[in-house]
């Protein structure tokens, strides 16, 4: 695997950290990268797919966890999904960065 496909791979999941910046941007920076580079490297692809599918499983785990700030548990929940959210997607990134495939944990396959 050539050095541009593991640096595009390491970009997808970089790119989630767009939506600290821009409103949706958590699924808009991988996604805008990976369906432009997803024919041209099977690595994004796979990159772009688990990313993707992790990012949205966390938008869902965050609706529950807001949901449940009325019961009292959900800030606690939303402080540790935002520390884990951060970390597994550094995790993954530094991985692709190495040319191996991660798999996220807790993430829903939807792609």
């Amino acid at each position: 695997m050539e050095k541009q496909e593991r640096d595009m791979g390491m970009l997808v999941h970089l790119a989630s950290f767009a939506g600290y910046l821009i409103p949706l941007g958590t699924i808009l920076g991988p996604l805008i990268v990976w369906l432009m580079k997803r024919e041209e490297f099977e690595f994004v692809d796979v990159c772009g797919r688990n990313c993707l599918n992790f990012k949205i499983s966390m938008i869902i785990y965050t609706i529950i966890s807001l949901i449940l700030i009325f019961v009292g548990i959900g800030l606690v929940l939303v402080a540790l999904l935002a520390i884990f959210d951060v970390v597994v997607t550094i995790v993954a990134a530094v991985k692709a960065s190495e040319g191996v495939e991660y798999k996220y944990p807790l993430a829903i396959k939807f792609l």
